[in-house]
């Protein structure tokens, strides 16, 4: 199946100098839940904003859905919906009115039926009437999703979608965000929450200083990067680790009191076996044990510290 979305060496170095983005090149997948990570600065926002027509690129090509950013930029525009980070709406109109004024914008004949769908869909029907200057902050952000999806785009970019909103609400919106997936809407977003993309995207990338560290399925990242531990409370606490062990991936935590053994999910031989044995033969007991498993966090700062992953 054809991308939905190609970019292809996209690079955008500012007048100043600033190079914020180095030879990108990403395909987004029909129908998908992608989350773009990265911290301050990495260039997620400059990419969607070239992506979007907001940004020209220095160097590159874009094709959204079917059509050039540069070459038919209005058709690419009608493709995409844009909820930005920054809440920007025209305080004074209703929410009626800014959602018939975008569809509007985008030369899309006026369709009352499938305005009021959304509208529903974002549980914002009640307040179709209502100046969106009264409504609540969790409110105002629907109406941006609304706004962004009133002129009926295939592909919908969330740029941190749920920043300074509350736990209930995050969760409601990770759910209307799967329902717009489920409805055929490819869904881009940028989060700084990493329980966000590990609990919604079907695939991740990571970009650090404007370069693209990563792009992979969700659970094949974490196949592939993620660490295992095993980690054994000792019956007597150890002051330091004991030479015959010392080759081993082992750390003492607890105050000496637990015995922390790293290793590799992907691994044939755990040597887990191999340690108790050893363990037993040293006299040193443990009265209890339990494993835990990377989190998406902590690969994420791995990647960006640590550089491209290995393929």
């Amino acid at each position: 199946m054809d991308p939905i979305l190609s970019i292809r060496g996209v690079g955008k170095t500012y007048a100043s100098g600033f190079q914020a983005l180095d030879d990108v090149d990403l395909d987004i997948r029909r129908g998908e839940i992608f989350a773009l990570l990265g911290p301050n600065g990495a260039g997620k926002t400059t990419l969607i904003s070239i992506i979007c027509g907001i940004v020209n690129a220095s160097t590159g090509s874009v094709v959204a859905d079917g059509h050039d950013i540069v070459a038919d930029p209005r058709g690419a525009r009608r493709k995409i919906g844009l909820v930005p980070q920054e809440i920007s709406t025209d305080a004074f109109e209703t929410v009626w009115a800014t959602m018939k004024f975008s569809r509007g914008l985008f030369g899309r004949a006026p369709d009352a039926a499938h305005l009021e769908k959304v509208l529903r869909d974002l549980s914002l029907w009640d307040k179709r009437d209502s100046k969106i200057m009264t409504l609540s902050g969790g409110m105002k952000r629907r109406v941006m999703i609304a706004k962004a999806l009133s002129h009926e785009p295939t592909i919908l970019f969330l740029d941190e979608p749920t920043a300074g909103v509350d736990v209930e609400l995050r969760r409601d919106m990770w759910q209307m965000v799967r329902e717009l997936r489920d409805r055929g809407v490819t869904i881009i977003l940028t989060t700084h929450y990493i329980e966000e993309a590990e609990e919604m995207a079907d695939r991740i990338g990571v970009i650090n200083k404007g370069e693209l560290v990563v792009v992979e399925d969700k659970h094949v990242l974490m196949r592939k990067l993620g660490k295992k531990q095993l980690t054994l409370q000792l019956q007597n606490p150890l002051a330091a680790i004991p030479p015959a062990l010392a080759s081993l991936p082992l750390e003492l935590a607890d105050d000496g009191h637990a015995l922390v053994y790293t290793f590799d999910v992907q691994s044939e031989e755990t040597g887990i076996a191999a340690l108790l044995r050893q363990l037993n033969e040293l006299g040193i007991d443990f009265k209890d044990l339990h494993s835990s498993e990377s989190s998406l966090e902590d690969i994420f700062v791995s990647l960006v510290h640590g550089g491209r992953a290995a393929a």
